[in-house]
């Protein structure tokens, strides 16, 4: 994931995946200062292997809410492997701290789906039920486009419009902040 994440919700505090980009700061801060530098009209970045769906607007300074948002990145899900779901609920209770954070689902299984035009660059974050059979049917879990000369997501479902509402801060059980940090931490 090229965003940034900060997986700690309290006040001052803060906990960063170093398995993903957050662990390459000053390369992803080249990445991104090339885009700010080189003006491309709309920067889509397509990731995974995080067993879960995000899409993030990808910022100047992530810290920043107000800074200028440089491009966009949609996170695909694995079709098979679970994401650990005592990891939801605090990943959930975070995202107050990561507001250009569009989406996250870390309960289904699926792919995204892009289509693409001059005009705009649509994903559909699409899940199955089940991975436990084949037949199982996919459903749109929620949809974002990117216009032209507009980097950042505009949610297209109610889903995604309710995805992109600011959740209450609220303290993750113990536990699972604990087994989160050990994860994170490896």
């Amino acid at each position: 994931m090229l965003a940034e994440y900060d997986f700690n919700p309290a006040p001052g505090a803060t906990l960063f995946n170093m398995d993903q980009w957050d662990g390459y700061v000053a390369a992803r801060n080249r990445l991104l200062r090339f885009l700010m530098d080189q003006h491309p009209r709309n920067p889509i970045v397509l990731t995974g292997d995080i067993h879960s769906s995000w899409v993030h607007d990808l910022k100047a300074k992530f810290d920043d809410p107000g800074s200028r948002t440089l491009g966009t990145e949609f996170v695909g899900t694995s079709i098979s492997s679970e994401f650990p779901p005592a990891f939801i609920a605090p990943i959930q209770a975070a995202r107050v701290d990561n507001p250009h954070t569009k989406f996250f689902d870390g309960q289904y299984r699926g792919y995204v789906r892009c289509e693409v035009t001059r005009e705009r660059w649509r994903s559909d974050y699409r899940a199955v039920t089940t991975v436990l059979s084949p037949a199982a049917p996919a459903f749109t879990l929620a949809s974002f486009e990117v216009r032209d000369g507009q980097p950042g997501a505009v949610p297209l479902t109610p889903a995604a419009a309710a995805a992109t509402a600011t959740a209450p801060r609220q303290a993750p059980d113990p536990s699972t902040r604990r087994q989160m940090d050990r994860y994170l931490r490896r």
